[in-house]
């Protein structure tokens, strides 16, 4: 199993798979996801591309945004060695300050998914997303309204929007101490349930 670099380049799928933020980045849902996919497909080369940004609004993944245009770059380089078989996707806290971006998430997503697909020329490319942390408080530190559950339901909603498209349940498992990101074990877990949507939409 391999990751693709920042600069880049191949090298060993070793944690942490991201660079965006070395400082604080640890174990994350994609080597076990890997892991998951190797042990399905002992005879294929699993190689991950990290382009996660910790963080970061949808808006900034629309086409035309810096990191969906920061994203098909990486993309496109990976793909002189490969072949792209799925999209992992896990973002939506920052869409859920407000009303107005919780309830457009689904359709913001969608859109997002047939541009990418497009600009890849891999219109059936299995896409799966998961669902924000069920442990999310209702209101933030100044007293303000989440709608995390509404960017959950638009999350779930995909696979009535987006063809070969899967939502992946993040029920059952537990935050951190700051109670806003996934323990390692969890991460562990989702990383398993990201594989299986997967192998599901890949049969």
């Amino acid at each position: 199993m391999v990751k693709f670099t920042k600069e880049l380049t191949w090298a060993p799928a070793v944690d942490p798979l991201h660079f965006d933020k070395p400082a604080i980045a640890g174990v994350g849902l994609g080597s076990s996801f890997g892991r998951a996919m190797a042990e399905a497909n002992p005879d294929v080369v699993i190689a991950l591309v990290p382009c996660a940004v910790g963080g970061t609004p949808l808006l900034r993944w629309q086409k035309e945004g810096d990191l969906y245009q920061q994203a098909m770059t990486r993309a496109h380089a990976a793909l002189k060695d490969g072949v792209l078989k799925g999209v992992l996707w896990h973002q939506g806290e920052a869409d859920s300050k407000t009303e107005t971006t919780a309830r457009s998430y689904g359709e913001r997503l969608a859109k997002m998914v047939s541009d990418l697909r497009s600009e890849l020329h891999a219109d059936n490319v299995p896409f799966v997303a998961g669902e924000l942390g069920e442990f999310l408080k209702r209101t933030d530190a100044e007293g303000n309204a989440s709608y995390w559950p509404v960017v959950n339901e638009q999350i779930d909603s995909l696979p009535e929007r987006v063809p070969r498209s899967a939502a992946v349940s993040s029920k059952g498992l537990t935050p951190k101490s700051d109670n806003v990101h996934f323990d390692s074990a969890s991460l562990r877990e989702f990383g398993k349930r990201y594989a299986a949507a997967l192998q599901t939409l890949q049969k």
